[in-house]
């Protein structure tokens, strides 16, 4: 067998789309399905590990200024009780 043509060397097909070229031959819905496999091929793939390390380091360098972490001083704080008016 030519290994060109073995289909275990071929790459991934999403079975959603598996199922919508297999059942249906509308040229509208194969425009669609090419539209979307383009928009797909044009992606820019970053690896999650990457994306982690990015993200853990954005998280470091703000941890300073993030009131969950720091906290939130009462004075601004809009959501501290409010005082009672004794004048009503």
């Amino acid at each position: 067998m030519d290994p060109r043509h073995n289909p275990s060397t071929y790459p991934q097909v999403c079975p959603a789309l598996v199922r919508t070229i297999s059942g249906s031959s509308s040229i509208a819905t194969m425009k669609k399905v090419i539209q979307q496999l383009q928009l797909e091929a044009r992606l820019h793939w970053v690896k999650v590990s990457q994306v982690a390390t990015d993200l853990k380091q954005f998280c470091l360098q703000n941890a300073q200024h993030d009131p969950l972490l720091t906290g939130v001083s009462s004075s601004k704080n809009p959501f501290r009780p409010h005082k009672v008016c004794h004048f009503l």
